[in-house]
Protein backbone atom coordinates (compact mmCIF):
# COMPACT_ATOMS: atom_id res chain seq x y z
CA UNK A 1 0.00 0.00 0.00
CA UNK A 2 1.36 3.50 -0.81
CA UNK A 3 2.41 5.69 1.76
CA UNK A 4 -0.39 8.13 2.82
CA UNK A 5 0.39 11.22 1.88
CA UNK A 6 -2.59 13.69 2.91
CA UNK A 7 -5.28 12.80 5.64
CA UNK A 8 -7.84 10.83 4.98
CA UNK A 9 -11.66 12.12 4.64
CA UNK A 10 -14.17 9.65 5.87
CA UNK A 11 -17.80 9.07 6.78
CA UNK A 12 -19.13 7.09 9.78
CA UNK A 13 -23.13 6.65 9.76
CA UNK A 14 -24.72 5.73 12.67
CA UNK A 15 -27.93 3.69 11.67
CA UNK A 16 -30.89 3.56 13.72
CA UNK A 17 -34.18 1.17 13.12
CA UNK A 18 -37.54 2.21 13.67
CA UNK A 19 -37.12 1.07 17.53
CA UNK A 20 -34.94 3.41 17.51
CA UNK A 21 -31.82 0.93 18.42
CA UNK A 22 -28.59 2.02 16.76
CA UNK A 23 -26.48 -0.29 14.34
CA UNK A 24 -23.25 -1.26 15.76
CA UNK A 25 -20.33 -4.19 14.46
CA UNK A 26 -17.25 -5.42 15.87
CA UNK A 27 -14.63 -5.32 13.63
CA UNK A 28 -10.75 -6.89 13.21
CA UNK A 29 -9.66 -2.99 11.87
CA UNK A 30 -10.53 -1.31 15.40
CA UNK A 31 -8.75 -4.56 17.32
CA UNK A 32 -12.17 -5.88 17.86
CA UNK A 33 -14.14 -3.15 19.78
CA UNK A 34 -17.34 -1.83 18.15
CA UNK A 35 -17.82 0.78 15.89
CA UNK A 36 -20.28 2.07 12.90
CA UNK A 37 -20.07 1.34 9.25
CA UNK A 38 -18.15 3.95 7.43
CA UNK A 39 -15.14 4.48 5.32
CA UNK A 40 -13.69 6.34 2.62
CA UNK A 41 -14.99 9.10 0.11
CA UNK A 42 -14.15 8.51 -3.09
CA UNK A 43 -12.65 10.90 -5.51
CA UNK A 44 -15.83 12.69 -7.27
CA UNK A 45 -18.45 11.01 -4.63
CA UNK A 46 -20.08 13.58 -2.36
CA UNK A 47 -20.28 12.35 1.82
CA UNK A 48 -23.53 11.67 1.76
CA UNK A 49 -23.12 9.73 -1.78
CA UNK A 50 -20.86 7.81 0.28
CA UNK A 51 -22.31 7.56 3.36
CA UNK A 52 -24.90 5.60 1.20
CA UNK A 53 -22.59 3.37 -0.63
CA UNK A 54 -20.21 2.30 2.55
CA UNK A 55 -23.52 1.10 4.62
CA UNK A 56 -25.02 -0.76 1.40
CA UNK A 57 -21.38 -2.70 1.19
CA UNK A 58 -21.03 -3.19 4.51
CA UNK A 59 -24.57 -4.06 5.94
CA UNK A 60 -26.59 -4.72 3.02
CA UNK A 61 -29.20 -1.57 4.46
CA UNK A 62 -30.44 0.82 2.37
CA UNK A 63 -30.24 4.34 4.76
CA UNK A 64 -32.37 7.18 4.30
CA UNK A 65 -33.03 10.73 6.27
CA UNK A 66 -29.18 11.52 6.29
CA UNK A 67 -28.18 14.06 8.52
CA UNK A 68 -24.96 15.56 9.60
CA UNK A 69 -23.88 14.72 12.96
CA UNK A 70 -20.21 15.83 13.61
CA UNK A 71 -16.28 15.70 12.49
CA UNK A 72 -13.78 13.96 14.23
CA UNK A 73 -10.00 13.64 13.67
CA UNK A 74 -7.54 10.01 14.02
CA UNK A 75 -4.29 10.81 13.82
CA UNK A 76 -2.18 7.87 14.11
CA UNK A 77 -4.16 6.65 16.70
CA UNK A 78 -3.10 2.86 17.96
CA UNK A 79 -6.77 1.93 18.03
CA UNK A 80 -7.00 1.38 13.85
CA UNK A 81 -5.35 -1.25 12.96
CA UNK A 82 -2.29 0.35 10.86
CA UNK A 83 -1.27 3.97 10.87
CA UNK A 84 -3.48 6.13 9.61
CA UNK A 85 -4.26 9.93 9.50
CA UNK A 86 -8.10 10.23 9.23
CA UNK A 87 -10.87 13.04 9.11
CA UNK A 88 -14.27 11.32 9.74
CA UNK A 89 -17.21 13.24 8.88
CA UNK A 90 -20.35 11.42 11.13
CA UNK A 91 -23.52 11.41 10.00
CA UNK A 92 -26.96 9.66 11.28
CA UNK A 93 -29.16 7.57 9.18
CA UNK A 94 -32.28 5.85 9.82
CA UNK A 95 -33.50 2.83 8.01
CA UNK A 96 -36.58 0.33 7.49
CA UNK A 97 -36.45 -3.24 8.50
CA UNK A 98 -33.52 -5.41 6.42
CA UNK A 99 -31.72 -8.11 6.08
CA UNK A 100 -28.12 -7.53 7.41
CA UNK A 101 -25.60 -9.17 5.34
CA UNK A 102 -21.92 -8.20 6.77
CA UNK A 103 -19.21 -7.99 4.16
CA UNK A 104 -15.71 -9.01 5.32
CA UNK A 105 -15.05 -5.78 7.44
CA UNK A 106 -16.88 -7.32 10.14
CA UNK A 107 -17.49 -9.74 12.41
CA UNK A 108 -20.61 -9.21 14.04
CA UNK A 109 -23.42 -6.83 14.50
CA UNK A 110 -25.68 -5.81 17.26
CA UNK A 111 -29.00 -3.53 17.51
CA UNK A 112 -28.77 -1.86 20.62
CA UNK A 113 -29.76 1.28 22.79
CA UNK A 114 -27.23 3.89 22.15
CA UNK A 115 -27.39 4.47 26.12
CA UNK A 116 -26.67 0.80 26.88
CA UNK A 117 -24.12 0.72 24.20
CA UNK A 118 -21.77 3.18 25.94
CA UNK A 119 -22.37 1.33 29.22
CA UNK A 120 -22.39 -2.10 28.00
CA UNK A 121 -20.02 -2.34 24.90
CA UNK A 122 -16.80 -2.05 24.48
CA UNK A 123 -16.99 0.71 21.75
CA UNK A 124 -14.26 3.12 20.17
CA UNK A 125 -13.32 5.91 21.52
CA UNK A 126 -14.23 7.84 17.92
CA UNK A 127 -18.13 6.30 18.08
CA UNK A 128 -18.31 6.96 21.86
CA UNK A 129 -17.97 10.07 20.88
CA UNK A 130 -20.16 10.22 18.18
CA UNK A 131 -22.88 8.69 20.41
CA UNK A 132 -22.81 11.13 23.10
CA UNK A 133 -23.10 13.92 20.61
CA UNK A 134 -26.26 12.20 18.93
CA UNK A 135 -27.38 11.42 22.50
CA UNK A 136 -26.73 15.53 23.20
CA UNK A 137 -28.82 16.62 20.97
CA UNK A 138 -31.93 14.62 20.88
CA UNK A 139 -31.79 15.14 24.89
CA UNK A 140 -32.15 19.02 23.98
CA UNK A 141 -34.81 18.73 21.97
Amino acid sequence: MAEQLFPEPTVGILIFNPRGELFLMKTHKWHGKYGVPGGHIELGESAAESARRETREETNLEIRDLEFLCWQECVYDEQFWKPRHFIFLDFTAKVDEGEVALNDEAEEFIWIDPKKALQELDVDTYTAVSIRNYLSRVEIS
